[in-house]
């Protein structure tokens, strides 16, 4: 329709000429043909074309009005305007195809840019294979995209990432991957490999599948369905997917290694603690039980001897419990059983539990009773009362240790504040590693380094977390945050 306009709008202008010079007609037809070939298809360029002629022969070459033509030479005038219009056309829709194709390209390289940047952004363990076909659905605008790998016993794992997720027969996807492991060919004209084949959907139009290969090796298929993609983008695409693919099972192998190099430290660590730190207790109670053997010793020195081997059997009690306590940790066999209890409560048995540690210290306690915490009291209490042990062994003897408590909405917070030397600044990002104890704490006396680290591991198993920092003036706070339903109690249950 636009071409009919801007064809009838140049026979008004031209007919207005006077003189009427055939060479100005066809130039100015020319004109509106090529502008119309640089904005349309070649057919409407083609058609434009003819009636551009008709509409030179009607209005212009004599007799006018008529589409007869007297002098012969006008012939070879109307074709030679025919034959030009039609190539210069052809040749306008060429170049303009080409550079379309280009823009396509182009495009294309920038969402398979896109995607593989996406990949490398992806850190995540779990779902990291439906995460990369989300990827892959959202660039190039794919209703169904599916990842899928082949398992040892000939099962499919099949990992979807677009809106629709259809149904695919495990034969269709085992036949096609023997297809993909045979012989490897390239064809130049589609710039793919060869395996790409169709799978049938009910409903819906067929889905494309492509091998994932690392090098030459197929290792699963892509299947993708939505928007046109050639076989070479298809091909690029599962590339991509196949360097995701390897890159997972890159990660997941340097996380086990991770992991077992740190159990492996763990034991090493474990050991010369369990050597150092029972030598010293086993060797006192031998000693005192040697003692009480001893005719001579008077009932006082008897006593003495027998509340240093008690005190000493505690010891290597609290040493099991704190060893049992890391080994739950590390097997991640801590369950938070959750109740209803109250700030109060909860520094309550966290002193209880910490006992004869705190004797030559001064508690100074501030916590609310008016509001409960829905959270576990057991493993809340127990991390706090290492808290309370810790700042008892880095406080002078006769120091107040200060202890808070209260709610907010978003559940519990405890701190604990001594007034020791501060923790130093070198050692802050080491504090709640496992076995890790700072230069003051192995002038101090002995111990195991486990405290923190069971704090830590114990309000993790309930979604809570702990940190400390220096206090200006003197002393460390260590804070408390537990996650948990808040609730306000009548003045009666409180």
């Amino acid at each position: 329709m636009l071409a009919a306009g801007a064809l009838g709008a140049a026979t008004i202008a031209l007919r207005s000429l006077a003189p009427h010079s055939p060479t100005t007609i066809a130039l100015g037809y020319l004109l509106v043909v090529l502008f119309v070939a640089a904005y349309a298809d070649l057919r409407v360029a083609v058609a434009a074309s003819a009636a551009a002629m008709l509409c030179f022969n009607f209005f212009f070459l004599p007799p006018v009005g008529t589409f007869t033509i007297a002098d012969p030479q006008n012939w070879v005038a109307l074709a030679a305007f025919l034959v030009v219009s039609i190539v210069a056309s052809n040749l306008s829709a060429s170049a303009r195809a080409r550079a379309t194709e280009a823009l396509e390209r182009r495009r294309e390289v920038s969402r398979l840019f896109d995607l593989t940047r996406d990949i490398l952004l992806t850190t995540e363990q779990e779902g990291a294979l439906h995460a990369v076909a989300r990827h892959v659905a959202r660039r190039f605008n794919q209703d169904t995209v599916a990842i899928c790998l082949p398992r040892p016993s000939g099962a499919w794992d099949i990992h979807h990432g677009g809106e629709a997720m259809p149904e695919i027969p495990p034969d269709d996807l085992s036949e096609a991957y023997a297809r993909a492991r045979g012989t490897l060919e390239f064809d130049a004209r589609t710039r793919a490999y060869a395996g790409h084949r169709q799978v049938e959907a009910a409903g819906r139009r067929p889905l494309m599948m492509a091998p994932i290969r690392l090098g030459t090796r197929a290792i699963g298929l892509l299947i993708l369905g939505g928007a046109p993609l050639d076989p070479g983008t298809h091909d690029a695409v599962a590339g991509i997917v196949a360097i995701a693919i390897e890159r997972h099972q890159f990660l997941a192998e340097r996380r086990a290694a991770e992991l077992a190099r740190q159990r492996a430290e763990l034991s090493s660590a474990l050991l010369a603690s369990l050597s150092h730190d029972l030598r010293t207790p086993l060797t006192a109670i031998r000693t005192a039980v040697t003692n009480l053997d001893t005719p001579a010793a008077q009932a006082d020195e008897r006593h003495g001897q027998a509340r240093i081997a008690v005190e000493q059997l505690d010891r290597l009690q609290r040493l099991f419990e704190e060893i049992l306590d890391m080994a739950r940790i590390e097997a991640h066999s801590v369950h938070p059983d959750r109740l209803w209890v109250t700030p109060s409560e909860i520094i309550e048995a966290a002193v209880s539990y910490a006992g004869s540690s705190l004797d030559g210290h001064v508690l100074q306690i501030e916590a609310r009773a008016d509001s409960a915490v829905e959270t576990d009291p057991r493993l809340t209490s127990s991390a706090l009362a290492h808290l309370l042990e810790n700042a008892a062994a880095y406080s002078p003897a006769g120091a107040t240790i200060e202890v808070r408590g209260w709610t907010d909405e978003q559940g519990a917070r405890l701190t604990v504040r001594d007034h020791g030397n501060g923790i130093p600044e070198q050692e802050m990002e080491h504090l709640f590693e496992p076995f890790f104890r700072g230069a003051r704490a192995r002038q101090l006396g002995p111990g195991t380094g486990m405290g923190l680290a069971i704090t830590r591991g114990l309000l993790a198993a309930e979604g809570g977390r702990v940190w400390g920092e220096n206090i200006p003036g003197n002393g460390a706070q260590f804070t408390i945050a537990v996650p948990g339903g808040v609730r306000a109690l009548a003045a009666e249950d409180a």
